[in-house]
């Protein structure tokens, strides 16, 4: 017999509250809404989960109560992330990164990154220098023509890592001194030590290995013990690492299989929101394009946001 085990249910009212069952599990939140919805951020200012629709070319914006608010970009969008200083967002578009203000209505691009037309931006974050790090992979996923940029505050592009082929999760340290880095057809989480004052990457080991027949390591959050969370694409799971790279748990995605990434939010910073994809499906998922959610029994780690 199973024994039960804590998982969670999202009221109507919007709060969230513990229930039993026989495995922990997450909840739809929203209705299906993205063909393939990526790039999930907790904006703290606002109390909405940001993410985007890829190839739909929008930033989508989530109340509290699920309620959706799609923002046209005008290419396609990869991430949306907070800026520091002001208002507004900075997002990684298609072969490059603009900015927006704080209505999602006007946009204005800072740095080109690549002039192949083959290659698009991907999954990113920011550095606790707080210069945007996003990698690029070609649009039919094949070969090894992609690379991770680092774009500072004034605009300035590094090249940080290359070649890879999908990038994916991104995430630091608590103290900055290293980068979890997910390349996704090595089926790895890898770790880079940081320099403290240009934000480049050394020293690459690996931290975790997927196992085969437990998917592809897609988008990450870290939690503040150092938890590695990753969506696993083609397994309809978020697996849960600690700190050392060991798997505690598995949380599953139920009806769906292309789970994309994830990250903490909410009042208390200690709910997983996890995007879904439609994209690659062999047979219909009704539930897949949805924001799924779990209450865990950590924080996120406090995210950085973009300097510029």
């Amino acid at each position: 017999m199973t024994t039960p085990v804590e998982s969670y249910i999202l009221t109507a009212d919007a709060h969230f509250e513990r229930r039993d069952g026989p495995m922990r599990s997450a909840d739809r939140w929203t209705e299906p809404f993205a063909y393939h919805g990526e790039g999930p951020f907790w904006d703290v200012r606002t109390g909405r989960l940001l993410c985007v629709d890829v190839y739909a070319a929008d930033v989508v914006a989530v109340d509290a109560a699920g309620g959706i608010e799609r923002f046209a970009v005008p290419s396609q969008a990869a991430t949306v992330i907070r800026r520091r200083a002001g208002t507004g967002f900075v997002i990684g578009a298609l072969q490059g990164v603009m900015l927006a203000d704080e209505e999602l209505r006007a946009f204005a691009p800072i740095a080109e990154l690549v002039d192949d037309p083959a290659v698009r931006t991907n999954d990113g974050g920011c550095d606790p220098l707080g210069g945007f790090v996003i990698g690029t992979m070609t649009a039919n996923e094949q070969g090894g023509r992609g690379a991770v940029y680092r774009v500072s505050p004034s605009g300035d592009v590094v090249e940080l890592l290359a070649p890879v082929a999908i990038s994916n999760g991104v995430q630091w340290s608590a103290d900055g001194s290293r980068v979890y880095y997910i390349d996704t057809p090595t089926r790895r989480v890898d770790v880079f030590d940081v320099d403290a004052h240009t934000g480049a990457w050394s020293g690459r080991r690996p931290h975790i290995r997927i196992d085969d027949g437990h998917g592809f390591p897609d988008g990450m959050a870290i939690d503040d013990e150092g938890g590695l969370w990753v969506a696993m694409w083609g397994a309809g799971t978020v697996n849960h690492f600690d700190a050392d790279g060991r798997l505690v748990e598995r949380i599953r995605v139920p009806g769906v299989s292309q789970v994309s990434a994830c990250t903490f939010g909410g009042d208390d910073g200690d709910v997983l929101f996890v995007t879904t994809s439609r994209e690659g499906l062999a047979e219909p998922e009704p539930d897949s394009g949805a924001v799924f959610v779990v209450l865990t029994d950590v924080r996120g780690a406090a995210m950085p946001e973009f300097a510029g």
